[in-house]
């Protein structure tokens, strides 16, 4: 009876662990759930990640990132004369890059909301830059358009009202590939297109994510990837669309 009952353990330990598979694997990664919610701490990624300036706080089971909004690449938005200043061959709006405040606060145990809260305009997280990270809407909560977008330049970001900021996939952040873009305001990373498997993952839910290991958690975490939609057929990728999966916490500019 004993011989029995641990039989059954092993074959169902061993049906969870195939079922927990990770952006490395080749195969379709299936939607799960975190082994436990709340149970992974992005704390010493987010410490080991983020550069270019940004100062990180912990306390209180959050944490909070301070930048000043400036890229460190190069960008038309920079302005002649500025040493990374570089032209832009479809021009530029009238904006320029200057320093301004952004303070995100995020849970260190991010976890899935019971209700998915619409990305709002302005800020939904922070490159890992410390550039602010916008959604694929403009003004008057209107989609990006091509009038706007031939005034993006090569990091896919321009200069609005609130500062420099990216919408879309670029030469800085991510193009066709795995990297870790930075974290949304929900406190779940954001990667590039692929998996690190170098896959496209099939999988994602209606808010362009999913759960499972990636090169930076080895325990199963919820992430969202950037759109592998080319947006109006102009080759850009939009980074994030739809819903937060957990709870936003706080961004000021």
């Amino acid at each position: 009876m004993n011989k029995s009952k641990l039989s059954i353990f092993g074959i169902g330990f061993l049906a969870l662990v195939i079922t927990i598979v990770s952006c490395n694997n080749g195969d379709e990664d299936p939607i799960i759930e975190t082994p436990a919610a709340g149970s992974v701490d992005i704390t010493s990624v987010v410490q080991a990640s983020y550069t270019n300036g940004v100062t990180i706080s912990t306390g209180n089971g959050s944490i909070t990132l301070t930048s000043n909004g400036t890229p460190n690449h190069v960008s038309a938005y920079w302005g002649e004369g500025h040493p990374l200043y570089e032209v832009n061959p479809t021009g530029v709006n009238p904006g320029i890059i200057r320093e301004r405040t952004n303070i995100m606060t995020i849970p260190t145990n991010p976890v899935s909301a019971s209700v998915k809260e619409v990305t709002a305009l302005g800020a939904i997280g922070m490159s890992l830059n410390g550039v602010p990270i916008y959604n694929d809407r403009e003004g008057g909560n209107v989609p990006l358009d091509p009038m706007v977008l031939e005034h993006f330049e090569r990091a896919g970001a321009h200069v609005g009202p609130s500062g420099y900021h990216y919408h879309v996939n670029g030469d800085f952040t991510t193009k066709d590939d795995a990297n870790l873009v930075g974290f949304l305001r929900d406190g779940f990373p954001i990667y590039g297109r692929k998996c690190v498997s170098g896959v496209y993952p099939s999988d994602l839910d209606e808010n362009g994510g999913h759960t499972s290991t990636t090169a930076d958690f080895p325990t199963a975490i919820y992430h969202y990837h950037c759109s592998n939609t080319n947006y109006l057929n102009l080759g850009v990728y939009i980074l994030k669309a739809g819903s937060y999966h957990g709870t936003k916490g706080t961004y000021v500019q």
